[in-house]
């Protein structure tokens, strides 16, 4: 029972997000937390569950690529079981990764919010806050004329699609915004968030949960603070995205795990609370010996996307259905240092090649051989000395190795349940050179 080609390599499209409310999504889906050292969605929802009268801020990161998303969609659904108005939205269809401030971030979070209220009949009446966006408006030179009950999230989006077409207004916006922030914070506090929390508690839910993805992909360019755009974001004006009256998760950049400001980040931010971050799938401990576990993982994840209606055990049967033999899918997996998206990119790079299944040894190895030549091709001398370090010491110290190694795919993070943390090179580069 070989599955339809076409149908198999669209579900193993390395930019799609599992979401948990799909059906067909939830075939796909593979619960890594036990090899990858915790429940990390678990207790994001614990903690939030647990302080549902409060208002919590929590952080989430891990390399690009690396399941972020699934995992935060399946908090989505977990919340709102328990009774939660969730508002989950990918930051970067809003905010321009290389050109954003704190104000972009927090217009976006409003008008998002103000979106899934709308919805189901909350319309918070914003006094203070429509007038700065009747403000913000006329200084724009794009007049909002309030006519009847305008509902909120017109008046937001009016302003940040004004922006969202040009630099020089964006630029121009947050100049007349700055001044006005803690003012902008107040009214999005009193008009918006605190009497949405009201209104959900008299319909029997438990209050707001906001969960703002892709901020992780913020550029880490130079800011005009001296700082890099995370640093000053994330830890300079950390104080302000943690003034929300409501629940938030942020996803932020990797790099702010090594940043010698981690601390301020946590206690600015993370309100006393460290980054919980999402790490590879492992197929090999530290010490070098195999991680069973992971590699069975892996396989269903595979076999789920060519047979999702079939039972676990049911698909190691079938195998030699997709693949020339079993082998063939142990070393997709191996090669992929349990990146998943990596390991989607090279299926897919396969399926392209094919006419028929199975996938044959040969055509996976010159996939792998190609990806493995492309990477390396951006790899320094000094870069493959820090590489070989990695591969003796299993460590990465430092902002500046980050930025270096993680940040470009060349070393992946991993964790296990005992707490132990260790870094390992890119199986895929090992195809092209000699690590001792």
């Amino acid at each position: 029972m070989k599955p339809d080609l076409r149908q198999f390599f669209l579900a193993c499209d390395p930019s799609r997000v599992l979401k948990q409310e799909n059906a067909e999504d939830q075939k796909y889906y593979i619960n890594f937390s036990e090899v990858r050292g915790a429940e990390i969605i678990k207790k994001l929802g614990r903690a939030i569950c647990w302080k549902s009268e409060d208002y919590t801020c929590q952080l989430f990161t891990g390399h690009i690529g690396c399941g972020k998303s699934t995992e935060l969609s399946r908090l989505k659904t977990k919340l709102e079981q328990e009774g939660f108005q969730v508002v989950y939205f990918e930051s970067s269809q809003d905010l321009d990764k290389g050109d954003l401030d704190i104000s972009d971030i927090l217009l976006a979070i409003a008008r998002r919010v103000s979106e899934s209220l709308e919805a189901i009949k909350i319309n918070p009446q914003g006094g203070y806050f429509t007038n700065l966006l009747q403000e913000c408006g006329d200084f724009l030179k794009t007049p909002i004329k309030l006519e009847g009950q305008a509902e909120l999230s017109f008046l937001i989006g009016k302003i940040t699609a004004k922006a969202k077409e040009s630099p020089q207004v964006r630029s121009q916006l947050r100049q007349y915004l700055e001044p006005k922030t803690g003012g902008l914070l107040k009214a999005i506090n009193e008009e918006l968030l605190e009497p949405a929390k009201k209104e959900l508690q008299q319909r029997g839910q438990k209050g707001l949960v906001v969960i703002v993805d892709n901020l992780d992909r913020v550029d880490d360019r130079p800011h005009v603070s001296g700082k890099s755009l995370p640093e000053y974001l994330f830890v300079s004006r950390g104080d302000q995205l943690n003034s929300l009256h409501c629940h938030v998760v942020y996803t932020i950049p990797l790099v702010l795990a090594f940043s010698n400001e981690r601390e301020a980040l946590k206690n600015r931010l993370g309100g006393g609370t460290d980054p919980m971050v999402l790490p590879m799938v492992p197929l090999r401990q530290r010490d070098g010996s195999d991680s069973e576990a992971g590699l069975q993982l892996l396989r269903q994840m595979v076999l789920a996307r060519a047979f999702p209606d079939q039972l676990p055990e049911e698909r190691l049967n079938l195998v030699t259905e997709v693949f020339d033999s079993p082998a063939t899918l142990d070393r997709l997996c191996r090669v992929s240092g349990g990146h998943v998206r990596n390991l989607l990119s090279l299926l897919s790079s396969c399926l392209l090649e094919l006419d028929s299944l199975p996938i044959d040894q040969n055509s996976l190895e010159i996939v792998i051989r190609k990806y493995a030549n492309e990477l390396a091709l951006a790899i320094t001398p000094d870069e493959w000395e820090l590489l070989e370090k990695v591969a003796e010491t299993k460590s990465v110290t430092g902002e500046t190795q980050y930025q270096i190694l993680l940040r470009s795919l060349f070393v992946f993070q991993y964790h296990n349940e005992q707490g132990d943390l260790w870094f390992d090179i890119n199986p895929v580069l090992a195809e092209v050179y000699s690590f001792q």
